[in-house]
């Protein structure tokens, strides 16, 4: 195997090890040394590649971030109604007690209050809030939902109420120890979505 290769390896096992660390113990858990053992790199190819731990869990945030954002797209992007792909992002497989790897980080203060890493996470959550706001607007425009309780029904309000569920689903798993919990919320959300129709 060439050098080159070589490096390209050892950069791809970090950023992988320091996603991993990230997901599970935070920024301030995830030490340059842990980071280099979960990878198997020696601390001079961590240096070689990267600037430091910022620089690192930067590269590895925006991999979560566009990792997140794909598997979002597989299904919202895909064939159907506006609530059937509503419905396929809801009801995706997710690695429930482990908790959303970007959605996490809103809650770790060493990320949250530093720009560099902020950014993804910001960009990634305001693109998905994005995204699900034009597809509740397809839906509305065709007349899939509607507000027969009140006035007319908000896109960026319903996508971020979408969103909220999903992030705060994760939390009340995490704490009672049990994917039911964010099972429940969906399926709360679903109802109040169906289209009139299938009521």
């Amino acid at each position: 195997m060439s050098a080159a290769a070589l490096n390209a390896g050892a950069s791809e096992r970090l950023i992988e090890a320091t996603r991993e660390l990230l997901w599970e113990r935070g920024y301030v858990g995830t030490s340059p040394k842990a980071i280099q053992q979960a990878a198997g790199a020696g601390q001079g190819s961590m240096y070689h590649h990267f600037d430091g731990k910022q620089d690192l869990a930067a590269a590895a945030i925006r991999r979560s971030a566009a990792e997140l954002r794909a598997a979002a797209e597989r299904v919202l992007g895909g064939e159907g109604s506006a609530y059937a792909r509503i419905e396929a992002y809801l009801l995706r497989e997710r690695d429930v007690l482990r908790g959303c790897p970007v959605g996490r980080l809103t809650m770790d203060p060493e990320v949250i209050g530093d720009d560099t890493l902020r950014a993804p996470v910001d960009e990634t959550i305001g693109w998905l809030r994005g995204r699900l706001a034009e597809i509740v607007q397809e839906g509305l425009d065709g007349g899939e939902f509607g507000g027969e309780s009140g006035g007319p029904l908000d896109a960026g309000e319903l996508a971020a109420t979408i969103v909220a569920t999903v992030q705060g689903g994760y939390v009340l798993a995490r704490a009672s120890g049990s994917p039911a919990a964010f099972d429940t919320a969906v399926r709360g959300l679903l109802a109040l979505l169906a289209p009139r129709t299938a009521r």
